[in-house]
């Protein structure tokens, strides 16, 4: 099956006038679709369409705010952005939903794929973008005390831009409360009909990754019966930094 007829696909689902094709240099099918057809040309892309896209590669989105050049492109103050991969066919498809206004929401597609949970608290963390009908929609990167959302284009992108930064006790202590989590609020269970569960932390830890590491182990006696990660609060700020710098000048970046 080739570009054209996945479009056309689509097209015939949902209707031309709420699809509309994107040519792009890359040569990845590329449709923006109605945000109200968004869950259900999913679950089409996933579950009933030929040679499915079986795979959500990646999901992100974009402030466009600032951005005058549409090339035929809908209108969007926002974008998000699902990569679809078929293992069938050996081919990505690109999605795109324009999203209208300054606090935009967009349906959860986590009962389709399960993976789309941290992605999409991102786009919530990052953007501000809300999610309806994730299941557990709270910042992934950032503390929970943060104010605002570091790459929407209004989000300062130096330190001298923001207040100072006071911690005073009482403070201190709001945040350490802000910092107990709740089994239940991840998902694990702390009792069952027959079996109480012990709640066990591994970590924090940093075995080679970027950030400090934890994870909540839900334990059935000495057997692991579900876990919790907390990947930790390591956004690094490098989409801001290549925002206000020329492209030679954020080279160095790249490679740290």
């Amino acid at each position: 099956m080739n570009e054209q007829s996945v479009i056309s696909k689509l097209k015939e689902n949902f209707g031309s006038d709420r699809v509309t094709e994107q040519k792009t240099c890359d040569g990845v099918p590329t449709a923006w679709i109605e945000k109200e057809d968004l869950y259900n040309c999913m679950n089409f892309l996933k579950n009933q369409i030929e040679q499915p896209y079986k795979m959500l590669y990646d999901l992100t989105a974009i402030d466009e705010r600032a951005r005058f050049h549409r090339n035929d492109q809908p209108e969007s103050d926002f974008t998000i952005v699902y990569h679809l991969l078929s293992f069938d066919r050996n081919q990505y498809i690109r999605i795109k939903t324009a999203l209208k206004g300054e606090r935009p929401s967009a349906p959860s597609i986590t009962m389709i794929w399960p993976c789309a949970n941290w992605y999409e608290r991102e786009i919530w963390d990052m953007f501000g973008i809300q999610i309806e009908g994730h299941p557990n929609l709270r910042r992934i990167l950032m503390p929970p005390w943060w104010d605002g959302h570091p790459l929407r284009k209004e989000h300062p992108a130096r330190a001298t831009e923001m207040d100072n930064v006071l911690l005073p006790g009482d403070r201190e202590i709001e945040h350490d409360d802000q910092l107990q989590y709740s089994p239940e609020e991840l998902g694990l269970k702390q009792h069952s009909e027959d079996t109480d569960y012990i709640i066990l932390n591994v970590g924090p830890q940093h075995p080679g990754t970027h950030g400090l590491l934890r994870i909540i182990l839900q334990l059935a006696d000495e057997e692991i019966a579900d876990a919790a990660v907390d990947i930790g609060y390591h956004h690094r700020g490098a989409e801001k930094m290549s925002e206000r710098q020329t492209w030679h000048t954020f080279i160095p970046y790249t490679d740290r």
